[in-house]
């Protein structure tokens, strides 16, 4: 008998959820055009401000008509923000609020709590992700040999505790270990829409910030695994 219970209550949280899409009005047909739009473009900013993660177009549409168009909507919208210290940006396949760099300094001068971003990594952390980011999928052993030691099974579980990484296709090379591909929460955290926008290899090597002697991009493609994560 008690275990029916859970069945049932799981049928009425459905039930209930379909109800309230159901009453939720997204057409708004009984205003005018423009409060209608203007409406929408509230719900809209209010959705994306209330996420702690990107909030994708598929998403949006679900609170707008189904006519309404979500880049003109967006582009009111960075219109209106425009004389703000925020605004809507264009990251992992969506769309998140962020304070404009120019107010960076005041807010690390507050040091008041923020949400989201790049969690500390150690230098050797970083410059593992950045392998994994160039060179994805990529096991374990191929990034050791990469950097000529051992990375630990605690760099990778560090990477994974900061949400930089997930797991990819097995290898196939002897044993079809796991290999690693970065996440979405790593394109929102360090600003990116997808891996098209990291930084060219050959430039960050001539700004000194890169070992050429690293071989990175070796295995890189421009579609990596983590697009559907």
């Amino acid at each position: 008998m008690s275990e029916a219970k859970p069945a049932k209550s799981s049928r009425s949280k459905e039930q209930t959820k379909r109800t309230a899409e159901w009453l939720f009005d997204r057409e708004l047909g009984d205003l005018p055009a423009d409060l209608r739009w203007r409406e929408w473009m509230m719900r809209v900013e209010a959705v994306i401000f209330a996420s702690a993660e990107p909030v994708t177009r598929e998403t949006l549409a679900r609170v707008v008509g189904k006519d309404c168009s979500i880049d003109l909507l967006i582009d009111d919208l960075h219109e209106e923000l425009r004389s703000r210290p925020y605004e809507l940006v264009s990251v992992a396949g969506g769309w998140q609020h962020r304070s404009r760099t120019a107010y960076a300094d005041a807010i690390r001068a507050s040091q008041t709590p923020t949400r989201g971003g790049a969690a500390a990594l150690s230098e050797f952390e970083a410059m593992v992700l950045m392998a994994i980011a160039y060179s994805q999928p990529i096991t374990r052993s191929e990034l050791s040999k990469i950097f000529g030691r051992e990375v630990s099974r605690d760099v990778i579980a560090s990477l994974r505790s900061a949400g930089f990484i997930a797991s990819g296709p097995r290898s196939p090379t002897p044993g079809a270990p796991y290999t690693y591909v970065t996440s979405k929460h790593f394109l929102s955290a360090f600003g990116m829409e997808t891996l098209r926008d990291l930084p060219d290899i050959e430039a960050l090597e001539d700004a000194g910030l890169l070992d050429a002697r690293i071989p990175l991009g070796k295995c890189f493609a421009e579609e990596s695994p983590e697009e559907d994560e």
